[in-house]
């Protein structure tokens, strides 16, 4: 398995591997792999009862004792007091990361297990916790802890599409899942099923299809999706079960391991196709992009930042501030949106449509989503008119904020309440308007910041300053906000801030961009194609089946997996031919950006400079003279491939508890890193033009050097201030206003490139003569990605 070692930073802000360590794998001892047993039993089917009679022992009671802490603080005294009178939210109701009153008790209870002094008082709370405190208020706790302390580092919970697949896929999957009943399932007669507007046998017409064309025995619909693969299959919409593997990027690197197909030999695996296209509904034009932005990693990132920087986190007691917590939130917000708008310009869309409170917002969003108490997500109808609705109260205290934050920028300092000033002329200070942005407890004056960014979810979703049962809504939680149009409208007006404090700063000179004697001759940049491929996700978590035990022992033998498509791309390489006069300490920079808009005009440099995203960023020392340097997709240390699944990582824990398998600590993939597939837009057939940046500068030393130990893998870092290459602004050198008389230095190289789309399917449906249907074909799949797409 890959694992990354050296610190990168996803969306361009990377370390260097030769700045981190690369030590000998440790293996878990007993203790380790007990904690670890402990935390992936812990979160089984957390929305049912705990079925674990040792952690039912063990949770008995919650250990509110002030000296088992190493702090005890006032938020853990209010979740003390709502526990005495029954106040906490009850367990089935919907929890709001962004609701205030939720997001309290949720502090609340990350503080007694944060603070725990040892393992054992920590466990113990977990699992009261586990039986009485809310489902998704508990794992959001417990998340925060694990991410957080210290001495965790190393221990991992499933991913948080595993723990609640219910938030990343659709209701008519989680129905099918939620009524699979394995018993009944091998009763059925199975049978082979026939799509008359796929197949079509020569003895049969007349069936009066419109919109076609045939080829010999074979019919294919025109406006058929192409991730819609399954029908193509000529499977239903319903569980199959095969004796195959698992399908993901680095299956490669396991289906060919012995201990790896000794170990799910025995589990019983089922799968459902899964469509995120809504062609039963397209709501809108905005559902074509549903591939995407319902995409889970795309989402998980998300979430993950939102944890590693989570808003009620102090920089002070988590070291946040070594991090420059504000500026990289801040920055990842833009590098989001600059990534979504090169995916809408792939299908001829324009720009993220500007946010007003006080004018319609054209694209509704319906999520067809239902959370695991059984109640449907709300939905926003097309042609909303925000200010109709919710409390105006409410909505004052968002828009005047809105108009504070915008007058604060354009004077140019900030007094505070005691007097203080803050400069808002210097480049640094763009830390204190993330912090603001976000509405963390880092802003300056809390009472005017802090709750602003809180507000304005709950506002979205009509939720009341301090109403604690609120119905679903995906703009209440981080791992599902990504998903609507409006997100990316209204974060669009956050980023504006962001270049409006930009525009106050002084331009950078040619002599400041400019590096004497370092030249970049030329870069090579190979094909960029995507494509859609397949991949499992492991949905176990919603089995309807009783769970068995043997002699006490949890026997894990049966998975369902959601199987898609997703967008991917081809691996690609840059080649640098760099000039040097002298031996030199450097970061090399690469960017992607759009070339032409939605009209095919060009777009100016000087507005463009918005767009671009940071894809890769690295140490390098040059020698003096001609420096070729080769880098390759896969070496983006801050993107991540296709994570273990739940299923395997707990049969590995297994094994190695019974002595037949060595438990690495570095087995688990990094939960910070984006996904690697998503780098690249996903063009069009014919070659989307797009272009490239890149740029070799001096290195600079980061505030906080990097400590040899530093392992990526246990902390990605977080609040140690070893996350970043060197000291520069993110994003440099597009992070100022430019100007292109100054601006175009020997050191920089820009580069157009085409993005090519392939048709996975185009090879399946013109083969005539195909006649595999009823099943899932691993043939067809395995040849054509070996041939085309395995690197």
């Amino acid at each position: 398995m890959k694992v990354a070692i050296a610190l990168l930073a996803c969306l361009g802000l990377v370390a260097a591997a030769s700045f981190h360590k690369q030590h000998e794998v440790k293996i878990a001892d007993k203790s380790f792999l007990g904690m670890q047993k402990f935390l992936f039993e812990i979160v089984y089917r957390v929305e049912d009862p705990l079925m674990f009679e040792e952690y039912i022992k063990l949770g008995k009671a919650f250990d509110f004792k002030e000296p088992n802490y190493t702090h005890f603080d006032k938020y853990m005294k209010a979740f003390f007091e709502a526990y005495k009178v029954h106040a906490l939210l009850p367990k089935g109701e919907f929890f709001g990361a962004a609701v205030m009153s939720h997001a309290k008790q949720a502090r609340g209870l990350f503080n007694f297990f944060y603070y725990a002094k040892d393992w054992e008082t920590f466990m113990h709370n977990v699992a009261w916790a586990r039986m009485h405190v809310n489902e998704g208020m508990f794992v959001y706790a417990l998340t925060l802890a694990v991410i957080h302390r210290e001495d965790f580092h190393g221990l991992m919970l499933p991913s948080i599409y595993e723990i609640f697949p219910q938030f990343f896929f659709n209701s008519k999957f989680v129905y099918e899942a939620e009524k699979f009943d394995y018993e009944m399932w091998m009763k059925m007669t199975m049978y082979e099923k026939e799509y008359m507007d796929v197949y079509y046998k020569n003895h049969a017409h007349g069936y009066g299809y419109g919109n076609m064309y045939q080829s010999g025995d074979y019919m294919y619909m025109k406006d058929f999706k192409m991730w819609q693969w399954w029908k193509l299959m000529g499977l239903g919409e319903h569980w199959y079960s095969e004796d195959k593997y698992i399908l993901r990027e680095n299956i490669y690197e396991f289906n060919q391991d012995s201990k790896w197909l000794s170990m799910m030999k025995d589990v019983k695996v089922w799968w459902m196709p899964v469509d995120y296209t809504r062609d039963l509904n397209m709501y809108n034009e905005e559902s074509k992009l549903s591939y995407f932005t319902e995409d889970l990693g795309w989402n998980s990132y998300w979430y993950y930042l939102n944890m590693d920087y989570s808003f009620f986190l102090d920089g002070t007691t988590f070291d946040l501030k070594n991090d420059r917590r504000g500026e990289w939130w801040l920055y990842n917000v833009h590098q989001l949106l600059s990534r979504y708008y090169m995916e809408r310009l792939s299908h001829g869309f324009g720009a993220i449509p500007e946010f007003s409170w006080y004018h319609q917002i054209e694209m509704g969003y319906d999520p067809q989503m239902i959370y695991y108490n059984g109640i449907g997500y709300s939905y926003r109808k097309n042609y909303y008119e925000m200010e109709t609705y919710g409390n105006f109260e409410m909505l004052d205290k968002i828009t005047s904020f809105m108009k504070r934050i915008q007058t604060i920028v354009d004077m140019g300092y900030y007094k505070t309440m005691d007097g203080h000033m803050i400069d808002l002329r210097k480049p640094e200070s763009i830390e204190y308007i993330g912090n603001m942005m976000q509405g963390n407890v880092d802003a300056m004056d809390k009472m005017f910041f802090q709750f602003w960014y809180m507000l304005a979810h709950m506002y979205f979703a009509d939720v009341d300053f301090h109403q604690m049962e609120v119905y679903p809504n995906v703009m209440l939680n981080f791992e599902t906000m990504m998903r609507d149009p409006m997100y990316y409208m209204f974060y669009k007006s956050i980023v504006q801030v962001y270049f409006q404090f930009m525009h106050y700063l002084p331009k950078y000179t040619k002599e400041q961009l400019l590096m004497p004697g370092v030249s970049m001759k030329h870069v090579e940049v190979s094909e960029l194609t995507t494509y859609f491929d397949l991949v499992d996700f492991d949905v176990t978590n919603m089995l309807n089946d009783k769970m068995v035990f043997h002699d006490g022992k949890f026997v894990w033998d049966k998975s369902l997996y959601a199987r898609q498509m997703r967008l991917n791309h081809k691996p690609f390489t840059y080649t640098y031919t760099i000039e040097s006069d002298k031996v030199e300490k450097v970061v090399v920079r690469a960017f992607l950006g759009p070339k032409f808009d939605e009209f095919g005009k060009m777009i100016s440099l000087t507005e463009n400079r918005m767009n671009f995203m940071e894809i890769d960023e690295f140490f390098y020392e040059l020698k003096a003279g001609t420096n070729m340097i080769k880098r390759n997709s896969n070496e983006f240390y801050w993107t991540v491939k296709d994570r273990t699944t739940y299923t395997e990582l707990y049969y590995y824990l297994m094994m190695a508890f019974d002595g037949k398998y060595d438990f690495p600590l570095d087995i688990s993939e990094p939960h910070c890193g984006f996904p690697d597939r998503l780098v690249l837009p996903m063009g069009w057939k014919k070659g989307m033009p797009m272009q490239m940046f890149f740029m070799v500068m001096p290195y600079s030393a980061p505030t906080h050097e990097q400590f040899s130990t530093f392992d990526y893998t246990y902390s990605c870092g977080i609040g140690s201030g070893a996350r970043f290459v060197d000291n520069m602004p993110f994003g440099y050198p597009f992070d100022r206003e430019i100007d292109e008389y100054e601006f175009f230095v020997p050191n920089m190289y820009f580069k157009d490139v085409k993005i090519y789309h392939a048709d996975t399917m185009e090879p399946y449906y013109k083969y005539k003569g195909y006649s595999n249907y009823g099943h899932f074909d691993y043939t067809f799949f395995s040849d054509y990605y070996t041939k085309y797409f395995k690197y």
